[in-house]
């Protein structure tokens, strides 16, 4: 009965352990190349309510209800959501966007309320070429112990990464239907 019990505490401490090793912040990002401009490919990340056609999460719980505030469009624009299902409570407003010859960047101020607590940024780097327009997605921020935990053993990367991967297409499909 002793051993038994001084393993398991054993175990908890290596898992406690391994967990405090984990990286301090996150970054997931995935990238795509569409054949749009990047005016239009800004135009579907910088409204808000062009979000229902390609976000991965819009389709989670048909009974979301949100709400848009602030800016229409760009920096100020914001958008909250509340579900009683998978997609939970949180809140996106837009705090930066640059555009320039070489390089667009919309960044979002991201905080989940429910089914838990965090603060992130998600970024949207577009990058005009020849063909079209490089879109990177990303998100990072900090990953408090609780998440380092989880992460032992979740791979939260491919979990997050699937969704921006479908994302991804839904809004390199949208915008390259777009009328030109």
């Amino acid at each position: 009965m002793l051993v038994a019990l001084l393993v398991i505490v054993l175990a908890i401490a290596a898992l406690l352990a391994v967990a405090n090793t984990r990286p301090s912040t996150f970054r997931i990002e995935r990238a795509t190349h569409i054949a749009a401009s990047m005016l239009q490919v800004a135009e579907l990340i910088d409204d808000f309510h062009e979000w229902k056609k390609w976000s991965p999460w819009e389709q989670l719980d048909p009974s979301l209800q949100r709400t848009y505030s602030g800016a229409d469009t760009g920096v100020g624009a914001v958008y909250e959501w509340n579900s009683q299902g998978k997609a939970g409570t949180g809140r996106m407003e837009i705090t930066e966007m640059r555009a320039g010859a070489e390089r667009g960047l919309i960044a979002i101020k991201l905080d989940f309320f429910k089914p838990f607590k965090a603060s992130n940024t998600a970024e949207f780097v577009m990058t005009p070429t020849d063909a079209g327009t490089d879109l990177t997605w990303a998100m990072f921020g900090p990953s408090p112990f609780a998440s380092k935990l989880m992460g032992v053993f979740m791979d939260f990367d491919k979990m997050v990464g699937k969704d921006f991967e479908a994302g991804l297409v839904a809004l390199k499909r949208n915008a390259e239907q777009a009328p030109r």
